[in-house]
């Protein structure tokens, strides 16, 4: 066995095994600039920062503040 799986027995696309070995080849530092995606975040990224007294107090601003989506909110 040599320890790889069969792409074709996980039914993995050809064209995203192709992706992922191009990605593969390319440079770590090449890899690392594009691993990161820059995701504006509704009213998160709206101030520099934000403190808290509490973890309770956070959690109340998050389920007032932020859409559900974001996924702040309590289970």
């Amino acid at each position: 066995m040599s320890g790889q799986a069969d792409p074709e027995k996980l039914n993995i696309p050809r064209e995203w095994l192709e992706d992922f070995e191009a990605a593969a080849r390319r440079p770590l530092e090449v890899r690392m600039r594009y691993s990161f995606i820059k995701t504006y975040k509704p009213v998160l990224d709206d101030a520099s920062y934000r403190s808290f007294d509490t973890m309770e107090e956070y959690r109340q601003w998050c389920e007032k503040n932020l859409p559900a989506w974001l996924g702040y909110g309590r289970l």
